[in-house]
This record gives structure tokens, sequence and C-alpha cells, in this order.
């Protein structure tokens, strides 16, 4: 199987991932007539053979035009030497050359679905502004079809991130996996002010695709936003190289000179072993807490008001196993689960509202069927039904108790007949 695999010992930016793909063999001049299809005016392309850190590599530039100046048509660089480094710092509502960062992702749908791209490019591209515009509504706290882009909005960000997935189909749309993602220290300059790296929507970003974090030393911003969603969307597993035989090797060069290591991101396409060309599995992936403690003095009672206070106070699940304690006492082992950013609060309720005197925690990777919640009619009434897919297969279908329980008690009948009137009506 076609594989690339993302080495990114050294971070990853929309231009960095363009300059790899150049450098493995995407023509610049069909990339640029595919960017073309896109009706985006006010930028020229300039792609130039480097070298950084004694690696050779292609530096690919998005360069501004002035509002009123030549359009994007006149002329392609290929050796043209600047400075521009969009991809590391972030700028505050307009560029240099008066182009509005404003748009929403509303917009760029728009922008996109109006052009005359392969379906392909367009449906991966909405998706890749979808994980940013995703990350951002959270952060602001707004829904994601009305965040406003800045960085990610701009004209450069948007040749970025529709020209990687231009670029991916030029390459015949190879298997991509990644390496651990690496990401620096620091703090970087945005449209909302001043914020330390990761940002907040890289952080999102790669947390809502369940993506682990490792920062090194270098003072500096590693990781975008675009890179970030570009993984986020095409990558799918992080880790060590296995079983990649490599065919062609591309440097995409940053701008930044580093303390300990190249600014490079280095690519590898080949062709991937038999064991490793398993199917991917199209479930949701995120990362939850889980905090124990061992209790071998508590009340019954008050062991199940905290569990109903707890679930009341928005804990994913909570629970208690019996367990045989030092010196044979009988005890119980109480765990709850919660979301990352929870941990803290569930902690200090197990430490006040229980005998416990400490707690343990770890992080733990979570894998879910996509799920959905539909009505069925039955001849007892409606129904609300949990469903679960995976890989587009329906594999669990599960009657919501609470609809259940209501049913019964207006049709005046057993639970467990509307249990059977719900799934009769899915089969149906």
């Amino acid at each position: 199987m076609k594989t690339l695999y993302l080495d990114i010992f050294s971070g990853i930016s929309g231009d960095m991932f363009l300059g790899a793909m150049i450098d493995l063999g995407v023509d610049g001049n069909a990339l640029e007539a595919e960017l073309a299809k896109l009706n985006l005016d006010g930028y020229l392309l300039h792609v130039s053979r480097k070298t950084k850190a004694n690696i050779e590599g292609i530096k690919f530039d998005v360069h501004l035009l002035p509002a009123d100046g030549e359009r994007k048509g006149d002329r392609h660089e290929h050796s043209h030497e600047h400075s521009h480094e969009h991809s590391h710092s972030h700028s505050q509502g307009q560029d240099e050359n008066g182009h509005s960062h404003e748009r929403t992702f509303a917009d760029i749908q728009v922008l996109i679905t109006d052009s005359s791209l392969s379906d392909w490019v367009k449906e991966k591209s909405i998706a890749v502004f979808r994980r940013v515009a995703e990350a951002e509504g959270k952060v602001h706290g707004m829904p994601p079809d009305e965040v406003h882009f800045h960085e990610v909005g701009a004209v450069d960000s948007i040749v970025d991130i529709v020209g990687g997935c231009i670029a991916l189909e030029l390459l015949d749309k190879p298997r991509v996996l990644a390496a651990l993602v690496t990401e620096g220290t620091g703090w970087v300059e945005c449209a909302h002010g001043r914020f330390p790296v990761p940002t907040a929507a890289t952080l999102e970003i790669l947390g809502a695709r369940g993506v682990a974090v490792n920062q090194c030393d270098e003072p500096h911003e590693l990781v975008t936003p675009t890179g970030a969603a570009l993984l986020a969307e095409f990558a799918e597993s992080f880790g060590l190289m296995r079983g990649v035989t490599p065919e062609r090797i591309g440097y995409g060069l940053g701008t930044r000179d580093m303390n300990t290591r190249p600014n490079v991101l280095r690519a590898v396409l080949g062709q991937a072993e038999a064991a490793t060309e398993a199917k991917p599995l199209d479930w949701e992936r995120d990362t939850v807490t889980v905090i124990e403690t061992n209790l071998d003095d508590i009340n019954a009672e008050h062991l199940g008001h905290f569990v109903e206070t707890a679930l009341e106070a928005g804990a994913l699940d909570v629970f208690h196993t019996s367990i045989q304690m030092k010196k044979n006492r009988p005890g119980v082992l109480l765990t709850v689960l919660c979301a990352e950013a929870d941990a803290d609060r569930f902690s200090e309720m197990i430490l006040r509202e229980t005998t416990a005197l400490g707690v343990r925690r770890h992080a733990a990777d979570r894998r879910k069927l996509r799920r959905e919640v539909v009505t069925v009619e039955t001849p007892l009434g409606q129904v609300r039904v949990k469903l679960g897919r995976l890989n587009g297969e329906l594999v669990q279908a599960a009657p919501e108790y609470e609809s259940c329980r209501a049913a019964a008690a207006k049709a005046g009948v057993p639970l467990k007949a509307v249990y059977a009137a719900a799934q009769k009506a899915l089969e149906n």
C-alpha cells in the first residue's frame, strides 16, 4: 500500500507540508493550476530549493500582493527569497498588504464549494477547516459556523490547507502515518492576544482527535493550527515508522534557525508491508481522566449519595467495585471518569465527600462508536434509541431507559414490552 510517513520531529506547518510534498515530486505548476480553481486572488507562490541546517529541501511560501498589485496569474517565481513567516507567526486583523483575515467557516465553505476543484479535494479541505472551526468555537464559546477565522482565514493559510489536499491528490491519495507530535514552548502573538505554546486552537484540534503532544526545549511554535488540522484529518496513527519501505524522501523547510534540531519536515513516501495495511477504523477518539480511591470505612448511604452527586455534576461515569483490602477488610474501589479539565474538581469532591485520604489519577485513551440518537414509532408510543456505527455499519442499537420507562408508564405495560417494540421498530 502506498504510504506517506510524516516525520514531525520539528513540528509541522502548512508551508512546510507543501514544501515536503513538492520535494517528493508534486509538480509546482500543477499545484498552482489547481489552486487557481479557487478563484482566490492576491498572492503569488514562491518555491525555491534551499538548505536548512545542511539539509536540502523545498522552501514554499505564499507571497501576498498589495491590494492594488498584480494578480496571482501574472507570474510564478521558483527562486524568490524573502523572510515571510506566515506559518510561524500570528498577525492581527489584517496582513501587511491589507488582505482581510475575517472570513468565517461558512465563507470558506462557499469559496471551496463554488470552485471547480475535485470533489475529494473539496471534501477534505472543508473537513480540515471544520476541525479548526470546531476548535476555535470551543475556545471562544460559539458555534463553529460563526467563528471568525483570523490567521487561518487569511489567503496564505487557505492556500496552505487547500494546497495540502491538492498535493495529496496529486500523489494519488496515499495512506498517511505520522511520528509523535513534537511542539515547542514559549509564547506567540495571536489575533486575540499573547498565548503560550502550544496555542489553544492547536491543543483543541489535536485533543479532539486524541493525539498526544510532546514539548521540546525549542522556544518557538513548531505546530501551527494549520499543521495540526492537516495531521488530525489525514494521519491514521502517530508513532514510530514501521514496515514502510522508502521510495522517495522529501524535506519541507521552515524559517527558524533552531538550537536542538533542524527546522524541517521530513516526508517519506513508500510502500507499507502487508501487516501494516489494516483498514483504519472510523471511530471517535478522546482522552479522559480516571480517578480512583480505595475505601473501607464509608457509609453505604454516603457512597450512594456521592455517586448521584458526581453524575449530576457532570462526571462521565461513576461506579464502585467490591475489593478485598489489607487486613482482609472488605472495601470498595470508587472510580470516577471525567473530562481532563474537570479532574481537579472531581478529585476535590472525592476528598470532601467520602472518607478518602487521597486519590489516584491517570489519563485513558478512549475509542468510541460514532453515535446518534433517533426516535422510532412503536405501537406503545415514541421511543428514543441510541445508535452506534463503526465504519458506517450499525453495530449497536440501544433503546434509552428513560424514554422506555415513560412510554411503559403511559401505556400501562411492562418495561420489557417497550424495549421489544423499539427493537422491532428498528428492524423494520
